[in-house]
């Protein structure tokens, strides 16, 4: 395994108090956060992420003692860091780090960024919004920015009166304060990861229902949009049931926004409880709109909907196994919208397009194994392709037909109720699901993530004469080629043999050649 590159956990975060006043007309913020911490280790530094931010003061008040100002505060650009400095070493124990900065609102789409529209009067405006996937929350203020420094989030917000903020949570608080600006207090998260906090401050519209449970669902948008968020509103409703009960824990938000952004750089992000998508992907007129629209909305939605249990209320620990998060999410949104939808025979389009963009791209010497070390975090953009995507959601769909949907489904509700709240690796889910069906899930499935490419199978003989069907695999390549070692790649393969008569129970071929 890559030695990661992590902050030093003698200090570690257990709540943020954020405090920011954006300036939309001046692209700048001012910020202030107060970390609640855990002194692990006496220490008289503390290490934290800060990327393109200026940070001006800092202090730490332990639980017992007074307040300790910073001597130093050092900004490290290349690793992306700050090392504040302290006149006394701290004592272990619980304390509060303060920190107050100044960040840009930029046009990177990344971090807290600012996000340009043109008005029905066709005057131009800004918005901002948050992007932090994988390591920029960071750029907006100073953190642990990683994925297993779960923490809570109480965000405040001050921004002018005439315009509207939304975050993760609903607002606890807001009053008007006597600069004419509008300061708005939102209600503590749950234990999230740093990369899923979100809020955006502007002019929006929005339409809004509930869910059978009581959870509030709004699709926002800029002005003007409002007639176009209803196709999206019904997805959001009927993927948030299906989900509920599919996964066995409802959904543990009191609310879930939606929102299109003009200027977006990936599909969408399923920050918990506040989704933030490109408008095309969103947005649709329900008179006008193609069958192939609807169905990316749709898909859309269930995925980053499928997050909100899968990867927020359950967390990789790291990003080498990001794959089975996004894997499992690009299964998953096909799974439930064939369940909203059947008349789509959505399957057909997955197996025709997501499976052989997998197999197209694997067949290739080019290739890469689903699960790549990881040491640096900004590495994961560099690994992260269809590969990770198409192929992780097509070795998902594998261990579906594997499980049978009884078993997949109780490993699921078991790995969720497990580890919620908390990080977790790969292996965990392999275990949950070997400990519900008694299946290899584990044996099976490092030998479909640790290496690339997949196999062919060859039948050696007549299985009507012998009752069995002997079988060998063999590397498959697109161009055909051969070489020294080719020969020793071999996977764990689940096989199912069915006639017109009916289908056999799996079977697995562990060897290069085998009967089944």
């Amino acid at each position: 395994m890559a030695q990661r590159e992590l902050l030093p956990s003698d200090v570690l975060p257990e709540h943020y108090d954020l405090t920011l006043e954006p300036d939309i007309e001046k692209f700048a913020f001012d910020g202030v956060v107060k970390i609640t911490c855990d002194v692990q280790v006496a220490t008289d530094s503390i290490s934290v992420h800060a990327h393109e931010l200026v940070l001006s003061a800092a202090s730490f008040t332990p639980s017992q003692g007074s307040v300790c100002q910073s001597d130093s505060i050092a900004l490290r650009t290349k690793a992306k860091t700050a090392v504040i400095g302290f006149e006394e070493v701290l004592p272990v124990g619980k304390g509060v780090l303060e920190i107050k900065f100044r960040g840009t609102l930029n046009d990177q789409m990344s971090g807290f960024y600012r996000s340009q529209y043109t008005d029905s009067k066709g005057v131009k405006r800004f918005m901002a919004t948050t992007q932090f996937e994988a390591i920029d929350a960071r750029k907006c203020f100073p953190c642990w920015d990683e994925p297993a420094r779960k923490a809570t989030f109480v965000v405040t917000m001050i921004y002018p009166s005439n315009l509207t903020a939304i975050s993760n949570m609903p607002p606890s608080s807001q009053e008007t304060r006597a600069d004419g600006k509008k300061k708005e207090i939102f209600m503590v998260t749950p234990k999230m990861s740093t990369y899923l906090l979100a809020f955006c401050v502007g002019e929006f519209e929005f339409v809004s229902t509930q869910t059978k449970s009581g959870v509030l669902a709004r699709i926002f948008a800029c002005p003007g949009n409002s007639a176009r968020c209803n196709f999206a509103l019904k997805c959001c409703i009927r993927a948030l049931e299906f989900y509920d009960e599919f996964f066995g824990i409802p959904y543990p938000l009191p609310k879930m926004d939606m929102i299109a952004i003009p200027d977006f750089s990936a599909g969408a992000m399923e920050n918990w409880g506040l989704v933030t998508y490109r408008e095309v992907a969103l947005l649709c007129d329900e008179s006008t709109v193609s069958a192939t629209q609807k169905h990316r909305i749709c898909t859309v939605i269930a995925h980053e909907l499928a997050h909100q249990w899968f990867g927020n209320l359950v967390t990789m620990e790291w990003w080498d196994d990001l794959w089975l998060n996004e894997g499992f999410a690009n299964w998953m949104q096909t799974f439930c919208s064939d369940r909203l939808f059947p008349q789509w025979h959505i399957w057909e389009s997955y197996v025709g397009m997501e499976q052989q963009r997998a197999l197209q791209l694997d067949a290739l010497r080019s290739s890469h194994p689903i699960q790549v070390p990881i040491k640096k975090a900004e590495e994961v953009e560099e690994v992260f392709d269809a590969i990770s995507y198409c192929k992780g959601g097509s070795v998902v769909r594998m261990i579906y037909r594997v499980l049978g949907e009884k078993h997949f489904q109780e490993g699921l509700q078991l790995y969720f109720s497990r580890h919620k709240y908390s990080n977790t690796r790969t292996i965990d889910l392999w275990n949950a699901w070997k400990e519900v069906s008694g299946k290899p899930i584990d044996k099976m499935m490092s030998s479909w993530t640790e290496q690339m490419g997949f196999p062919v199978l060859e039948v050696l003989n007549d299985p009507f004469s012998t009752g069995q069907v002997e079988l060998k695999q063999s590397w498959f390549l697109a161009d055909g080629s051969k070489e020294t070692g080719d020969d020793a790649k071999v996977w764990f393969c689940p096989v199912i043999v069915a006639t017109d008569k009916g289908e056999a129970p799996v079977s697995f071929l562990e060897q290069k050649t085998g009967k089944v």
